[in-house]
């Protein structure tokens, strides 16, 4: 099946349109998690005993940083669930717009230049802004 401009501009509004219903949502993970208190005669020493728990904590690492937060079971944890489930979608639609974009950008025809004096000039500025990005390693210095 042949992929048209307009299909996969629909597509695209689409996608923009499940995007918009999301909802609110957060980075991270959230764990489930047992501990071993450390008291002598406490049930948590024996080794068939799991620890102490459930506990709930929600991890994440913004920018290099790690956070982390205890959940309580209940409305909290209910919450923080559905909001990194909303994560893991919107990570999902926004791979699937960029792949939706740029199949749209392959289509897209490119615009024909009909003077000869407008495609000099288009040249120039072209050649232009890339000496000024890449002006170490033309020149050198």
């Amino acid at each position: 099946m042949e992929e048209t401009l307009e299909s996969l501009e629909k597509e695209r509004k689409e996608l923009y349109g499940k995007l918009e219903g999301l909802g609110d949502f957060r980075r991270g993970t959230i764990s489930v998690n047992y501990r071993k208190c450390g008291k002598k005669r406490c049930t948590c020493t024996k080794p068939d005993h799991p620890g102490h728990g459930p506990q709930y904590l929600w991890n994440s690492t913004i920018k290099g940083k790690s956070y982390a937060k205890n959940l309580k079971l209940g409305p909290e944890l209910e919450k923080y669930i559905q909001e990194t489930g909303n994560y893991k979608e919107f990570v999902k639609l926004s791979e699937e717009l960029v792949q939706m974009n740029e199949k749209i950008c392959e289509l897209r025809p490119v615009r024909e230049v009909e003077e000869e004096g407008e495609l000099e000039e288009l040249k120039k500025k072209l050649l232009e802004r890339f000496r000024k990005r890449f002006k170490k390693r033309w020149t050198g210095s």
